[in-house]
């Protein structure tokens, strides 16, 4: 049986990778893929664990082969999902996470039309510009354009299946690992997880 795959998006801040991480070590059925970036690293950021670290260069010379599932520039930066870190893990039944942002997450949708979406929202504008400055990476004028580019990018909430406000994070936590759950118990994948038991039940 073919794997689900999650999209999460939200705007820079909301908590979205704490939210992930916290469901992963909750849930083992879920392969995180790990996203290929042009930028930087982050202090703390190891290369292959939170992103695998590129040229840009190297990131178009992989855009031109067709090796991305999607891409994106975001605040000046490539970021994308290789095609080997998805399609293999699928195809051996098992459901992949993507962390990735709105325009990705179109690609995506396009691409697969039973992938399950999520979008994460602050609970308010201050309480995302607090998150973006207690990281203590970022200069004033980073956190403004960022702050700028998160109005644009919550504006694409409504083309996700599922909504969550990130105000209480073991709430936000434990409404992510809902959908997870209730996703798995949808009729088409139980049809194909239980066909023998259906087919038992249903016979003569």
């Amino acid at each position: 049986m073919r794997g689900t795959l999650y999209i999460v998006a939200a705007p820079s801040g909301a908590g979205k990778s704490s939210i992930v991480n916290a469901c992963l070590a909750r849930d083992a059925g879920i392969r995180l893929s790990i996203s290929f970036t042009s930028r930087a690293p982050r202090p703390g950021e190891r290369h292959a664990e939170h992103y695998n670290f590129v040229s840009a260069d190297e990131f178009e010379r992989m855009v031109a082969a067709g090796d991305f599932f999607e891409y994106a520039r975001v605040h000046g930066d490539w970021k994308g999902t290789a095609r080997q870190s998805v399609e293999p893990l699928l195809a051996a039944g098992h459901d992949v996470l993507l962390e990735i942002d709105w325009q990705g997450a179109r690609q995506v949708r396009a691409q697969v039309p039973g992938a399950v979406s999520v979008f994460i929202l602050p609970p308010s504008r201050e309480a995302l510009e607090q998150r973006m400055r207690a990281r203590g990476q970022d200069s004033d004028e980073v956190i403004a354009r960022r702050l700028a580019a998160a109005r644009e990018e919550m504006s694409h909430y409504d083309e996700f299946d599922y909504v969550i406000v990130n105000e209480v994070f073991e709430v936000a936590v434990g409404e992510m690992c809902a959908i997870f759950r209730a996703s798995r118990l949808r009729r088409e994948s139980q049809q194909q997880r239980h066909a023998a038991l259906i087919q038992a039940l249903l016979g003569p």
